[in-house]
């Protein structure tokens, strides 16, 4: 039977409603947001484009992080984890491995953004495709470490969710993370470089006319 674990010092029973009733609004209206996406690209033939795919799977990824706070809600509701330690796994990396791809795939979108504003070429399938097998591929292999003892996902401390465990800050955990976070923030660079460059000359006028002339 399920042990319902008291409350960690400085939360009460409303407060833990309140988280369950935000993350069940949220991961609702995200997933009925999401899903009006990912329908429309695929119903729409017009929407069916090389960047609308990199959309697409942000909605992917994005629907995947509104199932998994659903299911926190819900448990924050019972006031335990109900699932078990393999449940709590698998919350853990389904968790982190959409919130990583959310994350990088808003960074190709801005990418592609750049590229076909400032290029005036379109991005092309096979482009778009890669880059979307990269950063599943990338973020699944990261999300998988702790399963395998890299890292390690643990109950946040209302236990009625499962996340990266950053309380231990041991060498296991510092090892897996400073890689991690170094190689994801060089992705993210290498798309935001780009648009910083674009800033200063991409959209610069070669001339300022002066809207304030000086007075005589």
């Amino acid at each position: 039977m399920a042990t319902s674990y008291p409350l960690p010092e400085g939360f009460s029973e409303l407060d833990v409603f309140s988280l369950g009733s935000c993350l069940l609004v949220e991961g609702l209206l995200g997933i009925f947001l999401n899903s009006v996406t990912i329908v429309a690209f695929l119903k729409v033939r017009e929407l069916r484009t090389p960047s609308n795919f990199l959309v697409f799977s942000l909605a992917m990824a994005d629907i995947g992080i509104s199932m998994n706070a659903t299911i926190a809600a819900f448990s924050s509701f019972l006031r335990y984890w109900p699932y078990g330690s393999e449940g709590c796994q698998t919350h853990g990396f389904h968790g982190f491995l959409t919130a990583l791809a959310s994350i990088h795939f808003i960074a190709a979108i801005a990418w592609d953004r750049y590229h076909q504003y400032c290029t005036r070429t379109k991005l092309q399938w096979s482009t778009a495709i890669t880059l979307a097998v990269l950063v599943w591929i990338f973020t699944a292999f990261w999300a998988a470490m702790p399963l395998i003892g890299w890292g390690e996902y643990d109950y946040e401390p209302l236990r009625t969710c499962c996340t990266l465990d950053i309380s231990k800050g041991d060498r296991n955990y510092i090892s897996y993370l400073i890689p991690m976070s170094i190689l994801t923030w060089g992705f993210r660079c290498l798309s935001s470089c780009p648009l910083t460059n674009l800033s200063h000359k991409g959209l610069r006028r070669p001339e300022t006319p002066d809207l304030m002339p000086a007075l005589p």
